[in-house]
């Protein structure tokens, strides 16, 4: 019998055992692989810090009201209903203004029909709020919930907000009207207006978008523009009735400030005149000084 001899073929060639060998003595030594493994950790938690800084710069500008250098591009945020639980948090805000969705205008009907409206804006005007860290003097702090975060803001009431209020709600319907976010704002406001001297609060989302601005149409109000006025530090929010509108610097901190004890006076002179944008054009030619002494 003849034995059948078979060869066998190696499955790996003699240079391939070489250059297998060589890839296993190149191996990185774990001093290596440990300083890779440090590198890399860092470069991930740089990463993640700079997405946090840009996601809480692009919080800080969507917050307050935007101005006429900053506020292009701005997307309006849209109305999103409430929950009954935020609701029952709201303090004093009226259900006037929860229900004014379902009016034409942005305001239901006024309840005194011979009072006049003033607008109010509140950041700049009424109050200055920063976020951390704290600044050297404020009031109170507000802390609302914006995307999923809790944010704190250091807010500084203007000097004599608490009289022109007050001077204000015995005459006139008051309504805040500010661009900013309702989470933000109506915190502020549940502070500021202890004694629910405000009958209506307008936020961002009753503002119009016009070329990239915020602007506030006091047409949709539903009130007679002979009877309306606006207060506000930003040209850009009263662009649609410019001769409705007195306007105030705008507040920082200083505290020797006296532009809103000169509105108690020119809202107590106003009286004299049946348009109230007559009393607006008087008041920005002579000042307050005229007012006692006006004959119509």
């Amino acid at each position: 019998m003849v034995s059948k001899i078979v060869k066998r073929t190696p499955t790996r060639s003699i240079k391939d055992c070489r250059s297998s060998s060589n890839r296993r003595h190149r191996r990185r030594s774990p001093a290596k692989k440990a300083a890779a493994a440090v590198l890399a950790s860092i470069n991930k938690s740089i990463f993640t810090c700079h997405k946090r800084i840009i996601k809480l710069f692009s919080k800080l500008a969507q917050i307050g009201t935007p101005k006429s250098n900053r506020s292009k591009g701005y997307k309006i945020l849209k109305k999103t209903p409430e929950s009954p639980s935020r609701s029952a948090r709201s303090g004093p805000e009226t259900l006037a203004v929860r229900r004014s969705l379902a009016f034409d205008g942005l305001l239901p009907p006024p309840t005194s029909p011979e009072k006049r409206t003033v607008f109010l804006d509140l950041d700049e005007t009424l109050v200055h709020s920063q976020a951390d860290p704290p600044p050297a003097r404020f009031d109170f702090v507000v802390r609302p919930r914006i995307d999923g975060e809790v944010m704190n803001f250091y807010v500084l009431k203007r000097p004599g907000v608490d009289e022109l209020l007050e001077s204000l709600a015995a005459k006139y319907e008051v309504v805040v009207f500010t661009a900013g976010l309702r989470e933000y704002a109506s915190l502020v406001l549940d502070r500021l207006d202890r004694k629910s001297l405000i009958a209506h609060r307008l936020y961002r989302d009753a503002c119009k978008e016009v070329d990239g601005r915020l602007v506030k149409d006091l047409s949709d109000s539903g009130r007679d523009l002979r009877r309306v006025v606006i207060v506000d530090d930003n040209p850009n929010s009263y662009s649609c009735q410019p001769e409705n509108a007195v306007p105030v610097r705008p507040f920082v901190d200083d505290l020797g400030d006296q532009e809103l004890g000169k509105l108690v006076g020119f809202f107590e002179g106003s009286d004299c005149f049946d348009d109230m944008r007559d009393a607006v054009k008087h008041y920005l030619a002579y000042g307050n000084e005229k007012f006692e002494t006006l004959e119509i």
